[in-house]
């Protein structure tokens, strides 16, 4: 019987790269990295204008727990430290590197990972700059480190990669499989788990089939397979899937026991403990209306121009550039925009492939309810926020809302309900 949760939307055959392998993208001519690709602090730039550095080099720290550095992800000159567009939709201090077409790397140090402590592994994936893959960005290292009155007994790897047209998870999983095993092994040592679930969507059959071989005689690491629903890979739905217990409002998944990391996550991790590799480039699927769609492991800070380049450039004339899923990811202002950390798509839109339409008024339907996995109101949500009645949004739970965009998506009036949402809850953390 596949796990499933209630409510939520689906979508057909929009997976159009699956089957399209990895390919190393092409070095890129220049890198923007912005010191800031996580959840957190702003990292202070390590370098100068002029500096010659290697790939591997860290550019940017901080001394704050909720942080993570940053590393040059190709060797060359340090031609600027500025303000930059940021795919978030802010400006950010960002470090810029004009290749040197060398490629050189620092040596990376060789371990007996067998031999190393809780900490010392600690240790290795924070200097490695390792955030949560899957787009939310939070620093690994401290999200396996739980204050000690958190008993956390259940590790999930988050495999389902629900969102549209992307399937860099996918291909991570069917190509890497072994690294993953042994990350999970890994984040087991760190937090002294004993119980993995890997979940895995059904329109991966080859993953789980892979997966299912591999742990054939591996007891502590077991496959979920899920139903293919949209968003089945919040964090959240995922926790109530697998496990049945219910994360309350405000609360964590730590204090329901319950640890979840993506599973590029879990890619990045091995490289860092048994490669000595810090985080310095991603999966990403590039696709929509390009001339070659396919899944690219590209260096953080790559602008988005040259990765469609590298596609055969735009079909038609482009529209929109989302970076992200269709679902969740954030139109760009522009092409210059570099790829960082948390990037899982590129998705270009011509004339021929987006749908305008304009806003009307709300029919009083329900389907914004009937489609939300949080069991929310969100017409009333984006009603109270519009009215500016941010009191009356934080009683209506705007804050339980991970703007998934079910009920945007199902709105027969096309009305922007996750933008309104997204007011409402800024204001209420801004006003406490």
């Amino acid at each position: 019987m596949l796990r499933t949760f209630k409510r939520g939307v689906q979508f057909i055959g929009s997976k159009l790269t699956s089957q399209d392998k990895i390919t190393l993208a092409n070095l890129p001519s220049k890198v923007i990295i912005p010191l800031q690709q996580h959840t957190g602090t702003i990292c202070e730039s390590c370098v100068k204008v002029g500096d010659l550095v290697k790939k591997y080099q860290k550019i940017g720290d901080s001394k704050s727990i909720i942080s993570a550095p940053v590393h040059a992800s190709i060797s060359g000159k340090v031609s600027e430290i500025d303000i930059y567009h940021h795919p978030l939709g802010r400006k950010v201090l960002s470090v810029v590197i004009e290749s040197d077409g060398k490629d050189e790397g620092l040596s990376l140090e060789k371990r007996d990972v067998e031999r190393l402590s809780r900490d010392q592994l600690l240790a290795i994936i924070k200097e490695a700059g390792i955030v949560g893959l899957g787009g939310a960005t939070f620093p690994t290292h401290v999200k396996l480190n739980p204050p000690k009155e958190k008993k956390v007994d259940t590790l999930i790897i988050n495999g389902a990669e629900c969102e549209p047209f992307l399937t860099a998870d996918h291909r991570v999983m069917l190509e890497h499989s072994f690294d993953i095993i042994q990350g999970i092994h890994v984040i087991m040592k760190i937090t002294g788990i004993k119980k993995t679930f890997i979940g895995i969507e059904e329109n991966k059959k080859d993953v789980i089939k892979l997966f299912e071989k591999e742990l054939e005689y591996d007891t502590s690491v077991h496959v979920v397979e899920l139903k293919t629903k949209y968003p089945q890979g919040a964090e959240k739905i995922l926790i109530k899937t697998i496990t049945g217990k219910e994360v309350p409002s405000g609360g964590l998944p730590m204090d329901m026991g319950v640890l979840v990391q993506n599973c590029g996550t879990v890619k990045a991790i091995y490289d860092a403990v048994y490669e000595s590799k810090p985080l310095i480039e991603r999966v990403v699927t590039v696709t929509g209306a390009i001339h070659r769609p396919q899944n690219l492991l590209v260096r953080i800070g790559t602008p988005l121009k040259e990765i469609i380049e590298q596609c055969g450039g735009y079909l038609g004339d482009p529209q929109k550039i989302i970076l992200g899923g269709p679902m969740m990811g954030i139109a760009q202002y522009t092409d210059a925009v570099p790829i960082i950390k948390g990037t899982t798509g590129v998705i270009v839109q011509n004339k021929q492939t987006i749908n305008k339409q304009d806003e009307s008024y709300c029919i009083r339907c329900g389907r914004c309810v009937n489609v939300c996995p949080m069991h929310l109101m969100p017409t009333l949500i984006a009603k109270t926020s519009e009215k500016k009645k941010y009191d009356l949004a934080k009683e209506y739970r705007a804050l339980d809302c991970f703007e998934c965009g079910s009920c945007a998506y199902a709105c027969p009036s096309k009305i922007p309900l996750v933008q309104y949402i997204k007011v409402a809850k800024n204001e209420i953390v801004k006003h406490g």
